[in-house]
């Protein structure tokens, strides 16, 4: 370590001056007998203990790592990424928005019901989901599929093309969306798939996200909010490990992400308003699982989320 004296070099050095020059005082010191491998810049030894403190802090446990590695492999097994579908489209409805094309009802109305079939089989696969009592699982499941529904399709937003692609691999424009039943929610749609590009979110992150959005303790009715809290802050925490690890000079993305969940809440809520009127549309009833989860009905049907929930795989976690 050098230092230097801006005098002479010849500082007087007592209890009240032995801060004003650094030079005199080490010579003093020396001079008096003190080794010079004593002597170490402790706040540079201070300030590197604390920086590997806080880089191990931002360590996945073993624990946490084995909880992301699970989520993660349970959000691609039942979600393609947009890369595995091989994508086609259809004419139909392509070029000027209508009320609503009665086919592409028919063909999303499908898909959707395929869709949540495997969010129920996501959420079964998600660590300690299944030990909650049935009514809080499906408390979950209905308050948070739409969420979740949303926030897949977005992930498979091309926007060069301002399309979405559903598992089957079928391609839709804004207007086919529209089209296709989203109608006033569909620009609400895209928007927020265009503000979810900049996060460039991956598989682990959007599965992450997912589960933080379903295990979520202040849905109303639930038996046991407290449990289903403590469920989810191991879900926090690894989402906040994983994100600053794969960006260590981002760190506002976390907070970023979880305040989509905000922006999906609300588009839910539009959503569910629009369940709603297309019952006036279309020309017989709502498909039962898609009326069971976005329209949250008093009575269950005969292929309620029960019924899901019973003949969906119930993986060891």
């Amino acid at each position: 370590m050098m230092y230097t004296c801006h005098r002479d070099k010849s500082c007087s050095i007592n209890k009240v001056t032995r801060n004003r020059c650094q030079y005199c005082r080490l010579q003093k010191c020396l001079q008096v007998g003190m080794s010079k491998e004593s002597v170490r810049n402790d706040r540079n030894v201070k300030k590197r203990r604390a920086t590997e403190e806080e880089a191990e802090g931002l360590q996945l446990n073993t624990e946490l790592e084995e909880l992301v590695e699970k989520v993660c492999r349970a959000h691609q097994e039942t979600f393609p990424s947009l890369c595995q579908l091989g994508k086609y489209t259809t004419n139909s409805s392509a070029d000027h928005r209508v009320q609503l094309d009665l086919g592409l009802w028919d063909k999303f109305s499908e898909l959707a019901t395929k869709c949540i079939i495997k969010i129920v089989e996501f959420a079964k696969r998600l660590p300690g989901f299944i030990s909650l009592t049935i009514a809080d699982q499906i408390t979950l499941l209905k308050a948070a599929c739409l969420d979740i529904l949303m926030l897949r399709i977005c992930t498979r937003y091309t926007p060069d093309q301002d399309t979405m692609t559903f598992s089957d691999g079928l391609t839709l424009n804004r207007t086919q969306m529209h089209n296709a039943g989203f109608g006033p929610l569909t620009d609400l749609l895209f928007a927020f798939a265009n503000r979810l590009l900049p996060l460039g979110m991956d598989d682990t992150e959007t599965g992450l996200l997912s589960a933080i959005c379903l295990i979520c303790g202040d849905r109303m009715d639930l038996e046991e909010p407290g449990r289903v809290d403590r469920l989810q802050e191991p879900l926090l925490e690894a989402l906040k490990l994983y994100v600053r690890t794969r960006r260590p000079d981002q760190p506002g993305v976390f907070p970023r992400m979880l305040m989509k969940i905000t922006d999906l809440r609300g588009i839910s809520a539009k959503g569910a308003e629009r369940a709603v009127s297309l019952k006036m549309e279309i020309p017989g009833p709502m498909p039962p699982l898609i009326r069971e989860m976005l329209e949250n009905p008093d009575c269950l049907s005969r292929e309620g989320p029960e019924e899901v929930m019973e003949r969906s795989p119930s993986p060891t976690l």
